[in-house]
C-alpha cells in the first residue's frame, strides 16, 4: 500500500500530547511524507487531537491499535513501505505507574521491542546488512529525562549521566531505551534516542500538572501542589520538542542519544504562581487565583530536580529552543481556556 513518490513514516502514539503536535508539524514541513499513526487511544490519547488540513489528511493514516499487539505491528510494516519510525507510544503518568506498574512495563518495554524488532526485520537482511534500498531508514525513540533519576541543587543531566530511574514509569522508559540501544549495537539498527525534559502546550492530558492548575483555577477549585512545591523541572514547549525530534531524525548520528531541554528550570511553585498571574490578567476572577493554592501529601518517591544539558544537540546538530517561556505559557493557557469553556 504505497503512493509513489511519498516517504512513509510510522508514528506510534501519535494521538497523545507530543505526537499530536508533532504530526501536523511534520506533514506541513515535508510535503513528500506520508504518516501512519498507530495509537491505542487509552485515556491519554484522542484521535481528534491530530488536527490536519485537507491536504495533510491525504498523507495520513490512523490505525487504532496497541503496540503490544505484535502481529498488528508486523502487519503495518508489511502493508506500508515504512522508511522511518518515531516511537512516542508509552504509558507516561508517574502516579499511575505507582498504583498499577504492570501495564507500564508491558507497553513501554515489550511494546518498544515489538516496534523496533518489526522495523529491524523489514529493513535488515542480517546484522549490519540492510535489505537493498533500505539503507537510509531511521528509527527514533522518544524518551524522558526521568531515566536519569534526580539531581541535587547543582548539576545537569548529560548524555553521559548514569541511569538511575526511581518510579516504575522511569524504570520502564529506561528499559525501552536499553532495548533500542541493544538493537543498534547488536544488529546495526539505524537508531537514535532522545531524552527530553517536561513538555507543555496544547493537547496535554488533563491529569498533567499545568492543565490541572489551569482547570482548577477556572473551576474555582483548590490548586493541588505536592509537598512544599519546591520540586524543579526544566520546561520545554512542545513545538520546540517537535523541531528537535525532526533535527535528530534527519541529521543525528545513529547510535547516539541527544538530550532535549530548554535551560528553563522552574519550581512547581514558580509555575503555579506564573499561571495565576497570567490568568489574573487575561481572565480575572473575584479573588486572585493564588488564593486557591493548596499543598497536598507528596507523591511517593517524588524526584526533587530534573535539569537537562542540551549542549550536545545544540553544538552538534544546531537545534536551539525558540519559544519564550511566558509567551508560550500564556498561549497554552488561552488554548485550555478555549477547551474548557467550549
Amino acid at each position: 500500500m504505497t503512493n509513489q513518490g511519498l516517504k512513509y513514516i510510522l508514528v506510534t502514539g501519535g494521538a497523545g500530547f507530543i505526537g499530536s503536535n508533532f504530526i501536523p508539524y511534520m506533514l506541513n514541513k515535508y510535503p513528500d511524507y506520508f504518516i501512519v499513526n498507530i495509537d491505542a487511544l487509552t485515556y491519554a490519547g484522542n484521535a481528534e487531537n491530530v488536527r490536519l488540513t485537507e491536504d495533510q489528511k491525504k498523507r495520513y493514516k490512523f490505525i487504532h491499535g496497541n503496540i503490544c499487539d505484535e502481529a498488528l505491528v508486523q502487519s503495518i510494516f508489511k502493508d506500508y513501505d515504512i522508511r522511518g519510525v518515531f516511537h512516542f507510544a508509552a504509558e507516561s503518568h508517574v502516579d499511575n505507574s505507582i498504583t498499577g506498574p504492570k501495564v507500564f512495563f508491558e507497553t513501554n518495554v515489550m511494546g518498544t521491542y515489538n516496534v523496533v524488532h518489526a522495523a529491524k526485520n523489514k529493513w535488515m537482511k542480517e546484522p549490519f546488512v540492510f535489505n537493498d534500498g533500505f539503507e537510509d531508514c531511521r528509527f527514533h525513540h522518544v524518551s524522558t529525562d526521568e531515566v536519569y533519576g534526580t539531581l541535587g541543587e547543582v548539576g545537569l543531566f548529560s548524555e553521559k549521566t548514569a541511569y538511575a530511574p526511581n518510579p516504575p514509569y522511569a524504570a520502564s522508559k529506561a528499559g525501552a531505551d536499553f532495548v533500542v540501544r541493544s538493537y543498534f549495537h547488536t544488529f546495526g539498527m539505524p537508531a537514535t534516542i532522545s531524552n527530553c525534559s517536561n513538555n507543555y502546550g496544547e493537547n496535554q492530558h488533563d491529569e498533567k500538572f499545568i492543565p490541572t492548575v489551569i482547570r482548577s483555577c477556572l473551576n474555582g477549585k483548590n490548586i493541588p501542589i505536592y509537598g512544599e512545591g519546591k520540586n524543579i523541572r526544566d520546561w520545554l514547549f512542545v513545538l520546540d520538542h517537535a523541531k528537535a525530534l525532526d533535527t535528530v531524525f534527519h541529521t543525528g548520528k545513529c547510535g547516539e542519544t541527544y538530550n532535549i531541554g530548554c535551560w528553563n528550570e522552574q519550581t512547581n511553585n514558580d509555575i503555579v504562581h506564573l499561571i495565576c498571574r497570567i490568568l489574573n490578567k487575561i481572565k480575572p476572577a473575584d479573588e486572585p487565583y493564588e488564593n486557591l493554592i493548596s499543598y497536598v501529601k507528596d507523591r511517593a518517591g517524588h524526584d526533587m530536580r530534573y535539569a537537562i544539558d542540551s549542549t550536545k544537540i545544540e553544538n552538534e546538530l544546531g537545534w536551539k529552543p525558540e519559544a519564550k517561556f511566558e509567551e508560550a505559557l500564556e498561549y497554552t493557557i488561552k488554548w485550555y481556556i478555549s477547551k474548557y469553556e467550549a
